[in-house]
């Protein structure tokens, strides 16, 4: 009887699927990012919504399952947010558990001004040093070549994203983390997918992170992962995400490790309950099951969506091939395959026109854009207005609301592409028509503004 009245709501949700969403989307409006959801999304959660267990379950595990299957590694754990899962990334090196190699406040990490805050944001939180490197133009990655002057003997980390969905050289950081002994975060939020080598971005670093925020190549509408193959890590970000707790019990069950009241932990008496024993200063960064079933879902559709992800940005590459005296089209190393979160693009510095101009010209004209994020995060006001201590390539220690002109000067690309870079979607619900009136627009622009150059 329960099964029969459940296939009842889903048949009736299928159909008011197929009236509401059936047909497919026209764009008045082509913005950069977005999801795409089908009729397999929504009888997921249903089903999660009427086993009504609420946090994560059985829906979890299998998207756990599914995720690390797919990237090829050992483990992975959902969490509520890609920006959570850099947080656990970082915050799991600071475990005492680690011994000789444990992050301690004071200590650098290396990174990129040109990016999202929340790859920065959880070094500064944990009390450790960032150190910035300028980016190459072209991939909008960090210049590999730059990062080994700026080690020092504080260094210990290098937490980089791969700029929507194009890797850095991989096999240079790894050479460099090897050489200093350093631990490498391959933060892959808009790099889901991605290859290097062979190998998918976020499997060859010590921990990798990905987002599921509906502008990201699979959603849950809010969700990440981190994932690692390594055991020790494995369970320090789990203790991390789930409140600090020494236990790897799932909710709902106890006694899995057959040790629950036969430990002495910390200066807690002996056979105190081992599910509430907490072995760090943790948080509650878990996923629903209804965010899981959405993902389960979704992860099963990775593939078709990377490969439209990566023909749209083909036919942007082909057809803006024309306009390369004005711009600077995105570049690729040698064995990489980017998965394309979106297409970045540079106007030349003589270009008769600014980014600035070509920006509001898409946008009055119905193509959506995006800045490089933060552009130069030295120069937003959380940097500004507060005393973050970093360092800028080899420089001594400063504090933030001491930067000068002198100091951005450090990192000539990095405000290069806050001046002149912006990016415009590739997301699998954009078609040829949608590429197509992308293409004209920013044709019609040059046109206007350049005509008699071209």
């Amino acid at each position: 009887m329960e099964q029969e009245l459940r296939n009842k709501v889903k048949e009736a949700a299928r159909e008011y699927y197929k009236e509401v969403y059936g047909s497919k989307k026209v764009f008045n409006y082509i913005p950069p990012s977005g999801k795409l959801l089908g009729e397999e999304e929504l009888m997921n959660m249903i089903d999660a919504s009427l086993d009504m267990w609420l946090t994560a379950g059985r829906f979890n595990k299998e998207f756990e399952t599914k995720f690390a299957n797919y990237l090829g590694v050992k483990y992975a754990l959902s969490t509520n947010s890609g920006s959570s899962a850099n947080l656990l990334a970082l915050s799991a090196l600071t475990s005492y558990k680690l011994g000789d190699r444990q992050l301690k406040k004071g200590d650098e990490v290396i990174s990129v001004a040109a990016g999202f805050p929340t790859t920065i944001n959880p070094i500064i939180q944990n009390g450790l040093i960032p150190v910035f490197i300028d980016c190459e133009i072209g991939t909008y990655n960090i210049d590999a070549d730059k990062i080994e002057v700026a080690i020092s003997p504080k260094t210990k980390a290098i937490f980089l994203a791969h700029t929507l969905g194009n890797s850095y050289d991989l096999d240079k950081i790894m050479q460099l983390a090897q050489k200093y002994n350093l631990w490498v975060i391959e933060d892959s939020c808009d790099a889901l997918g991605g290859e290097y080598k062979g190998k998918k971005i976020g499997t060859i670093g010590h921990i990798g992170t990905f987002s599921f925020y509906p502008a990201h190549h699979l959603t849950m509408g809010e969700g990440g992962a981190v994932v690692t193959n390594d055991s020790q890590l494995y369970k320090i970000i789990m203790s991390f995400r789930d409140w600090g707790r020494d236990c790897c019990c799932p909710p709902g069950k106890d006694g899995i490790c057959g040790k629950r009241f036969s430990q002495q932990l910390g200066n807690l008496p002996y056979g105190y309950d081992h599910k509430y024993t907490y072995s760090h200063l943790g948080y509650n960064l878990k996923i629903t099951d209804w965010q899981a079933a959405l993902g389960c879902s979704q992860i099963d559709k990775l593939d078709l969506f990377l490969e439209q992800r990566r023909k749209n940005a083909q036919m942007l590459n082909e057809k803006l091939s024309d306009l390369t005296s004005f711009l600077i089209l995105p570049q690729v190393n040698e064995g990489v395959k980017p998965s394309w979160f979106g297409y970045l693009i540079s106007v030349k510095p003589n270009a008769p026109f600014t980014k600035q101009e070509m920006v509001e010209f898409l946008e009055k004209n119905g193509v959506g854009t995006r800045q490089l994020f933060a552009g130069n995060i030295l120069r937003q006001p959380c940097f500004v207005e507060n005393d973050v201590k970093l360092r800028i390539n080899n420089s001594e220690i400063i504090s933030s609301g001491d930067l000068t002109e002198e100091h951005y000067k450090l990192l000539p690309n990095t405000d290069f592409i806050m001046n002149n870079t912006f990016w415009v979607g590739t997301f699998p619900a954009l078609g040829e028509a949608e590429i197509t009136r992308i293409l004209d627009t920013i044709h019609q622009f040059i046109k206007e503004r350049a005509g008699v150059l071209l």
